[in-house]
């Protein structure tokens, strides 16, 4: 038996493996919703237009209202011979009020049709990433208000570098996520475009009106060009750029957790909430929310990988190849939904030791600039010069295992006669991270000025 939705071309249905290959309702019933609002804003047009009957288009109104309680209620069933979401859609709407269901699809085709609900899937998760986000970093910026001036380690090559505060650290993360927000909304700006009225690929004859559909759904515009409508897959490349770059930021966080949760680090621990165990090691407390996170920013920014390289073969306009669009899409926009969440969670679970990480700010030498910054400061020596003052001095006390402080004014004044006590008053770990007050540095007043900042551009 043919299938109905092909017309009469074809005398016979497709093979079983046909079947199997070319069904997508096993993921694009999640367009549902956006379907039936496209369809109920193209009916409702061609109604305006007078290509349809206004008693056939409330007809198909009403059953589209119909359809979309029964996908809520969980009653309606797909089937795999209708292929996809759009034919089982029309498929039970001819079911419910017969032979005018047809006149649905005028003026429109099953290209610009899925162009239109994918637009519209992305735009609604776009905003709902970015909500999500939001949360992210208010539960970043309140941490950081709170341990504005708490004394750690910062690193280079994961080495003790210079002392921060940990509530610098975390404002680090609040900037990151911005960043990502930012490109979400610039996507769903690009993507702000009504493709419906394009059709298969050359447009319609029928005197539609894209304005109105255009409005209705809430886009900027309507499309200018009907080949680009129906092939263009940027909005999706460019919303899973944006996401994978976001996973990027999520597992750099993460990794600092798997870090900090470690004995051999102790800077912070998890909660039960989010933490689990070994089936035969029962002292172990493994931070696997945070590991997860890590793994899953590779199935994000592999699904990026995967479309761009479907597409870069692609002539114009629609190849069934775009089907492969949608279900690496789903897939890595619900991972970074639930690492942003299981990340939100874990920030505000997070205990830092502030006295684990205060001892370790002061490993490795960590002020030897405030030292050699002294060192220009006051004996007006050049930075080069102070540079290797400074280097001496930290070999002399690496050779005696103590720390800068440690050093005797007589001992330092072997290298460089004229230094004088004052220099103490710069060695300590919390007057490191006071002195650096310039805009964006770790000094505490100024992390709570930024925290401060954050929470109340991110709270209006």
């Amino acid at each position: 038996m043919s299938n109905k939705m092909w017309g009469g071309r074809f005398a016979s249905g497709p093979g079983a493996i046909m079947e199997e290959i070319n069904a997508s309702i096993g993921f694009d019933f999640r367009l549902a919703r956006q379907d039936i609002e496209g369809s109920k804003a193209h009916v409702a047009m061609l109604a305006h237009t007078h290509v349809l009957e206004p008693g056939d288009a409330q007809a198909i109104t009403k059953g589209l209202d119909e359809i979309a309680r029964e996908i809520e209620a969980g009653s309606f069933k797909f089937s795999r011979a209708l292929e996809d979401i759009h034919m089982n859609i029309e498929g039970r709407l001819a079911e419910l009020i017969g032979p005018v269901a047809g006149r649905l699809h005028t003026a429109r085709s099953r290209n610009d049709q899925v162009a239109l609900d994918f637009r519209l899937w992305i735009r609604d998760t776009i905003d709902a990433l970015d909500e999500q986000l939001l949360s992210l970093q208010l539960a970043l910026a309140e941490k950081a208000l709170v341990y504005a001036a708490s004394v750690m380690p910062g690193f280079t090559h994961l080495q003790p570098a210079q002392p921060v505060t940990f509530g610098h650290h975390l404002l680090a993360y609040v900037e990151m996520f911005a960043r990502d927000r930012s490109r979400l909304r610039d996507a769903r700006a690009r993507l702000n475009e009504c493709p419906l009225g394009a059709a298969a690929l050359a447009g319609t004859s029928f005197p539609i009106d894209r304005a109105m559909t255009t409005k209705a759904l809430g886009f900027d515009r309507p499309t200018a060009n009907s080949l680009d409508s129906v092939a263009d897959r940027d909005f999706v490349i460019e919303t899973l750029s944006a996401a994978a770059i976001c996973a990027v930021h999520l597992s750099r966080l993460a990794e600092e957790i798997v870090l900090w949760a470690t004995p051999q680090f102790g800077f912070a621990a998890l909660s039960d909430k989010f933490s689990t165990g070994s089936s035969i090691m029962p002292q172990k407390r493994n931070p696997d929310a945070a590991e997860l996170i890590r793994g899953k920013a590779g199935r994000i920014i592999g699904a990026l990988n995967a479309l761009m390289i479907v597409m870069k073969g692609l002539p114009l306009a629609y190849s069934k190849d775009l089907q492969e669009d949608k279900e690496g899409t789903f897939d890595a926009l619900h991972s970074l939904s639930l690492c942003i969440a299981a990340m939100t969670g874990m920030v505000s679970d997070l205990t830092p030791d502030l006295k684990r990480m205060k001892a370790a700010a002061g490993l490795g030498y960590s002020t030897a600039t405030d030292l050699a910054d002294w060192l220009v400061r006051t004996l007006k020596l050049p930075f080069r010069e102070a540079h290797h003052v400074t280097g001496s001095l930290v070999a002399i006390a690496a050779a005696q295992k103590k720390g800068l402080e440690k050093l005797s004014l007589a001992e330092m004044q072997t290298v460089e006669p004229r230094i004088t006590k004052d220099v103490f008053a710069v060695l300590g770990v919390e007057n490191s991270v006071r002195s650096r007050i310039s805009f964006g540095g770790t000094a505490p007043k100024a992390v709570r000025a930024q925290a401060k900042r954050w929470l109340k551009q991110l709270q209006k």
